[in-house]
């Protein structure tokens, strides 16, 4: 009988800095590891605001924030990534994740959210612009203006993503990205990734 791939799902959200480099990285990780990888992209807004935060932690601790973005620095250079910090930061993400919800399911989502990571973070461009949204996905060939009038209006992908953020909080996720197991392990934190693959494929 064949051995079952174990599962790590990726919780991302577009406007996590620290997201970008995991989305980057995470599929040749995984194929090494012999780990599917399922993506989940979430709102951090809604789990913010329950927490009384009306912004970033990143915003709201300037010298946490300052940190990180020289943090950022390092790590893209050490990984050959470029980076041009957004503004305003955070980004608007609603479209970017309702779009992210139907390509994941349609098979196209890990180049359509890795490109808008670089549209956001190589290139510093607001992934909150339609515009900018529609270019990623008319890049990658996909029917952009259809698929962007579905992401605005279509009530089962606005719904699947509003469950998918309660789902992430109700599983304890506070930030991205995150990362859990099935038997519902979880990592946070991009520095935590080859743990969670690591966990993933030795205790599921």
């Amino acid at each position: 009988m064949a051995t079952r791939q174990p599962i790590l799902t990726f919780w991302f959200e577009f406007a996590s800095t620290y997201s970008y480099l995991s989305a980057a990285r995470i599929e040749d990780l995984a194929n090494a590891a012999g780990v599917a990888i399922r993506w989940r992209p979430f709102l951090l807004g809604p789990i913010f605001q329950r927490q009384g935060w009306t912004t970033s932690p990143f915003n709201l601790f300037p010298a946490k924030g300052r940190n990180m973005w020289r943090d950022m620095e390092r790590q893209c250079a050490a990984m050959g990534l470029p980076l041009k910090r957004p503004d305003p930061f955070p980004q608007n993400s609603l479209t970017a994740a309702r779009l992210a919800t139907i390509g994941v399911g349609e098979g196209w989502g890990p180049a359509f959210i890795r490109a808008v990571y670089h549209a956001e973070f190589g290139e510093g461009r607001d992934i909150s612009s339609l515009s900018v949204l529609g270019g990623v996905l008319a890049n990658l060939g996909l029917p952009a203006d259809a698929l962007i009038s579905r992401a605005r209006t279509d009530e089962a992908v606005k719904s699947q993503l509003k469950s998918t953020t309660e789902d992430a909080e109700a599983r304890g996720l506070y930030g991205a990205p995150s990362f859990t197991t099935e038997a519902g392990e979880l990592f946070w934190g991009n520095d935590r990734l080859e743990a969670a693959l690591a966990w993933a494929k030795d205790h599921g």
